[in-house]
């Protein structure tokens, strides 16, 4: 995210972009999303939204039903979150109809504020801003995990010929809990 003159403080750990020369990265706000699998009633309410089905019957299907992988289908659709709001509340009912509750804490998650990626820094492209990380979680029957997609710019296109490939967003797995 590119910093107006308004939005940010120019200490490194207070900003809201980064470049590489800001090693470690980190973050100050993080866009969010939540998604269930194989749940019933399942849903999560974060930073005033609540994410996951209307009904408490209403049954999410396994991801395996979905067209794509995890990798493609995980994404964070509400943008610009300031760390950190209250913990994630969670309620819903495992497959098998055993009720489950759970209050996932982001911020201690997240405590460090460092942006979890997998790209080396000697790959990393100079002088471009890193953008707000997206963190998701996902409601799997019985296992809640957070996981932390980020934006790099990389040095080297990641598919060869395609100009639109120096970058990865991997979707990496912080946190994970089975109830």
């Amino acid at each position: 995210m590119a910093m107006t003159q308004q939005s940010g403080n120019a200490e490194a750990g207070n900003r809201i972009d980064n470049t590489v020369a800001d090693w470690p990265l980190r973050f100050v706000q993080h866009n969010f999303g939540a998604h269930c699998f194989d749940t019933i009633g399942c849903r999560i309410t974060y930073a005033g939204f609540t994410h996951g089905v209307e009904g408490q019957d209403e049954v999410s299907p396994p991801l395996a039903s979905r067209r794509g992988t995890r990798e493609q289908i995980l994404r964070a659709g509400h943008i610009a979150r300031r760390n950190f709001p209250p913990p994630a509340h969670v309620v819903w009912r495992s497959k098998d109809g055993q009720p489950h509750e759970a209050d996932v804490d982001i911020g201690e998650i997240f405590r460090d504020q460092k942006i979890v990626h997998q790209v080396p820094r000697e790959d990393i492209r100079e002088g471009v801003s890193i953008t707000d990380p997206d963190i998701v979680l996902e409601v799997e029957d019985r296992t809640i995990t957070v996981y932390m997609r980020a934006f790099i710019p990389t040095k080297a296109l990641q598919i060869p010929g395609n100009p639109y490939s120096g970058h990865r967003d991997d979707l990496v797995r912080v946190w994970s809990r089975t109830y």
